[in-house]
């Protein structure tokens, strides 16, 4: 009798968590739903207030574009007129990283063949990929393209060889990685370092140097951008592939 009154009231006890844990569930979600509903109306009026014809800064941009080195705007716009922004979005990256690496204990690593299909496709869109990835890092200049678009496709073909089962060699997933993956924020801020030695400021590059430290920020770029996207995807650190 002692024994089935104790049983009862334990279940008793067991039902009354389960329903305050769905209580404190509900009301979690609740609170969350008001704090989006809130946001999403916020967003909605400042978009409801902005003018119908907005002045902009094209005009500006084109007056100073000359003195860039690229024909591009939007080119200029990112790695001169707003150098920061870019700056810190490739760290962003590489601290989006390091916290996939800190909190995962490894890759995965597949023993298996890819199938047939699989690897003719990958021999056949690797290679064209790499190619598409230097035509947009080179066009960038005077057309739409770029650093990142270029950094994207490049990520892109690193996932494509990660689904055939390709891991980086362990003896290239130490300090030769890291130094691949850091390349592109040491060289945009040693690019910015450049105008300090002609009276400028810094990430305001010379006039007559402005093209070529362009160009070698964006190809740096290019490489770190697409190997920090394809090691995003890889998850965990090569090196402690098991």
């Amino acid at each position: 009798m002692d024994k089935t009154k104790r049983d009862l009231r334990t279940a008793g006890e067991e039902d009354l968590d389960a329903r305050q844990e769905r209580s404190v569930q509900g009301l979690t979600r609740l609170v969350v739903a008001s704090l989006l509903a809130v946001v999403f109306v916020g967003l909605a009026l400042v978009i409801l207030a902005l003018p119908t014809e907005a002045p902009g800064l094209a005009d500006q941009v084109d007056a100073a574009l000359v003195d860039t080195g690229v024909t591009h705007p939007v080119t200029a716009v990112l790695l001169d007129f707003r150098g920061y922004d870019t700056l810190l979005e490739m760290v962003v990256l590489l601290l989006a990283l390091a916290g996939v690496w800190s909190l995962a204990e490894g890759s995965p690593r597949t023993d298996h063949r890819p199938g047939v299909m699989l690897d003719r496709l990958t021999r056949l869109y690797a290679p064209l990929m790499l190619m598409i990835a230097g035509y947009l890092l080179w066009v960038g200049s005077t057309a739409p393209g770029g650093a990142f678009q270029a950094g994207a496709v490049l990520g892109a073909a690193g996932v494509v060889l990660t689904l055939t089962g390709w891991r980086l060699p362990r003896r290239l997933a130490g300090w030769p990685l890291r130094l691949l993956l850091v390349s592109g924020v040491l060289v945009f801020i040693a690019a910015g370092l450049v105008g300090l030695g002609f009276d400028r400021v810094w990430l305001d590059y010379p006039p007559p140097w402005s093209g070529a430290l362009i160009l070698l920020i964006e190809t740096v770029a290019s490489v770190a951008i697409g190997v920090t996207l394809a090691a995003l995807f890889l998850g965990g650190h090569p090196e402690q592939t098991p």
